[in-house]
């Protein structure tokens, strides 16, 4: 059979090379400036950060070389860079907190350590994983498994609550929020779910006010996820996270059925429910007071679930300005959980307008190539399970953001691989190593060492045009079908001239 070689099949490693380069440099040169800043001097903290930051970056690019060496070359830089900047950022905030005294506000040795432990852990996955289609075996256990996560905070003794949001596990001395797992065996079990089940839902029914709606017997999904989400609402008084899980469904809907009339739907039924939730709970409803009317001196004073936090960043960030204070030069300590929740307002107050958009595009960056994942990928799974990690990634970012810039009320979510937290951060990774293994399968070519037939060229390039021209060919047939059978004819046909006839 003919074929082609394709001698070097471009795998985009040595592009990764240069933007990880670039992504190092981002992180060292904020750690650089801050430490110069506000000690006068690069520390041997700095030099023993910086080598062991470097040689796990190395690690973890010769992994994706050897494992997934047609995965996308952007995705890893992307997350190296937003981890530099929040290890720096971390750092930088934890000099301010020794010299006020407040020592335990220190995380940032800890925030480096669980950052080499994650990008391990995104290792195994990669190496683990060889398949993400494997991943659909397990849809119904991935629902199982997340539900018993989201589960684990209510249970006596083992929960405990935290600004009145109770999604925090302690096991061993350790904090664990178990939902940023659960968000990614959710992700599993919808895309599994909605590819088997994709032309039923896109059946649409009546058509209102242009909108075509579903049947009434396709509504059970979208049901018990809105259920299990008002369940986290309800139990654990968790707003982010109730959002972030029916967002998740919702697009996952709207991107398996191509109908728009399940986000007028999501949209109808969560925030109504959020509405209610803020009239029933006071810590929802002190996050719509504080949102809504954020400098009312009643609001901002008020000891427990005031405005102070968040009037606080808003100063703060307009204290940066276009270009910032510089690295060590302002004062993001001054706001409470200023390394976890609100360090978008830190970064934005010492690097300034100009360096949080920046910080928004490499965001805006991950997720295109997420979604570029979602749409070169062959298998429907495949196009799901991407589109609905890439979504709840930019989702959760938007919520911060928004919240942090009084955009929407403040939910509690962490900023994906910058803000302080261990559970936030392996997840985080786990989705870069999917996000690899499924771009690696998008991206490979279509045999083993680059050799691609000719028949599989014509079945890739020409699939499209032989089935127009069968189908405008299949017309005139049938009609002159119909015709000779319908017309008499004064001498029978013979074989040959029937045959031409068909």
């Amino acid at each position: 059979m003919a074929s082609l070689r394709f001698d070097r099949a471009p795998t985009g490693r040595l592009a990764e090379i240069c933007l990880l380069i670039i992504a190092f440099l981002i992180g060292t040169l904020a750690f650089a400036s801050t430490m110069l800043n506000m000690q006068g001097a690069l520390t041997p903290t700095f030099t023993r950060s910086v080598a062991i930051f470097f040689v796990f970056c190395v690690v973890a690019h010769l992994i994706v070389r050897y494992f997934a060496p047609y995965a996308d070359p952007v995705l890893l830089p992307c997350a190296v860079a937003l981890n530099g900047l929040g290890v720096a950022m971390i750092y930088r905030l934890d000099i301010s907190y020794r010299a006020v005294g407040q020592q335990a506000n220190v995380t940032g040795s800890k925030q480096l350590i669980i950052t080499l432990v994650s990008i391990v852990l995104m290792a195994v996955t990669l190496i683990v994983l060889r398949d993400h289609r494997q991943l659909r075996r397990f849809t119904y256990t991935s629902m199982v498994l997340g539900i018993v996560l989201l589960l684990l905070p209510v249970l006596p003794g083992l929960g405990s609550r935290r600004g009145g949001a109770q999604i925090w596990i302690d096991v061993f001395g350790f904090t664990f929020q178990p939902s940023e797992i659960a968000k990614i065996c959710f992700a599993v079990f919808f895309a599994g779910y909605l590819v088997a089940r994709r032309d039923s839902l896109a059946l649409g029914g009546k058509k209102i006010l242009g909108l075509r709606l579903p049947r009434l017997r396709d509504f059970g999904p979208i049901v018990v996820v809105w259920i299990l989400s008002l369940a986290v609402l309800v139990l654990q008084r968790d707003l982010g996270t109730s959002l972030l899980l029916f967002g998740l469904f919702v697009a996952l809907l709207y991107v398996a059925t191509n109908q728009v009339s399940w986000l007028a739907i999501g949209a109808a039924l969560f925030l109504p429910a959020a509405w209610a939730a803020s009239k029933i709970f006071s810590h929802v409803g002190a996050r719509f007071e504080v949102w809504l009317d954020p400098f009312n001196p009643e609001v901002y004073n008020r000891a427990t679930g005031g405005s102070w936090q968040l009037v606080q960043g808003l100063f703060g960030m307009a204290n940066g300005g276009m270009i910032g204070t510089g690295w060590g030069h302002g004062y993001p300590w001054l706001v409470s959980q200023a390394n976890s929740d609100f360090i978008y307002a830190s970064l934005a107050e010492e690097t300034g307008l100009s360096g949080a958009l920046v910080l928004l595009l490499i965001y805006l960056v991950f997720v295109e190539r997420g979604m570029r994942v979602a749409v070169s990928v062959r298998d429907g799974f495949g196009k799901l399970l991407a589109s609905g990690l890439a979504f709840a990634i930019g989702l959760q970012v938007f919520v911060v953001v928004g919240g942090v810039t009084r955009l929407i009320p403040l939910t509690g979510l962490t900023l994906p691989f910058v803000a302080a937290g261990g559970s936030s951060l392996l997840a985080n990774w786990m989705i870069l190593a999917i996000l690899l293994r499924i771009s690696h399968s998008a991206r490979r070519p279509a045999t083993p060492g680059g050799t691609v037939s000719t028949t599989e060229i014509n079945l890739i390039l020409d699939r499209e045009a032989r089935e127009k021209a069968r189908e405008h060919a299949s017309g005139p047939r049938i009609r002159r079908k119909s015709e000779a059978q319908s017309t008499p004819s004064s001498e029978p046909a013979t074989a040959q001239e029937g045959g031409e006839n068909l």
